[in-house]
């Protein structure tokens, strides 16, 4: 029986690389750079997708697929902002899945710059599956804990960078900076680190400087 287990999930997660794989190729030829965001819940998603919103819009073109198990409420304040978004409601599923984000296909512009998926509010499902991102962010919040990086690996492993959010609050929580950055760093040494906070504006403007420079990157390699 666990052999057969093992089977229908590497069946799942192949067939969920095939759909990802096309959906990346389809978003590098349109010049769209594709970023996943990973976190546990509350740790700040929305609210640095509204700060990055403000930031980018005067000069690039973004938009956003939401993912929660219910309601639309993240994607009505990221509309709030002028800013195309797409709610996929779950109903329970703990992830989003590539087939998923494919749906959504015909609605997404042409001309986007960025397409950012806030994913699910879990370190460890959406941490599988890929949705034809081009960058994988996890986020890290202050209030969670120092922590988090050995006790859920594969979030950190399979991620380019690392957002530390909540920043702001390093000075009333036992939240050690140097530790967190440290675990982090010990099981992908490859991370990129930024230390924000969406509240003061702080570290937003390094994290979306390293969005251009990869978009360019993108744009350069497939000219």
């Amino acid at each position: 029986m666990k052999k057969k287990e093992i089977l229908v999930l590497e069946e799942l997660l192949g067939s969920n690389k095939k759909i990802a794989s096309e959906i990346r190729k389809r978003l590098e030829e349109k010049g769209i750079l594709t970023i996943n965001l990973l976190s546990s819940p509350g740790a700040g998603k929305t609210t640095l997708l509204e700060k990055i919103a403000e930031k980018l819009k005067p000069d690039y073109k973004m938009a956003v697929i939401e993912g929660d198990i219910e309601t639309e409420r993240d994607a009505e304040r990221i509309r709030a902002k002028g800013i195309p978004a797409w709610q996929i409601i779950t109903g329970g599923a703990c992830h989003l899945e590539a087939k998923m984000v494919g749906k959504l296909f015909p609605e997404i512009p042409t001309d986007l710059d960025f397409l950012f998926i806030e994913n699910v509010g879990n370190l460890v499902c959406p941490a599988s599956y890929d949705l034809g991102e081009n960058i994988r962010c996890v986020l890290l919040s202050v209030p969670e804990g120092d922590d988090k990086p050995k006790k859920y690996p594969k979030a950190f492993t399979t991620s380019d960078c690392l957002i530390i959010s909540k920043s702001d609050l390093l000075p009333v929580l036992p939240f050690n900076l140097e530790h967190a950055q440290k675990e982090a760093l010990d099981v992908n040494p490859q991370l990129k680190i930024f230390t924000t906070s969406a509240l003061e504006d702080s570290g937003i403007a390094d994290l979306i400087e390293f969005f251009i420079s990869s978009l360019k990157k993108l744009r350069q390699k497939n000219a």
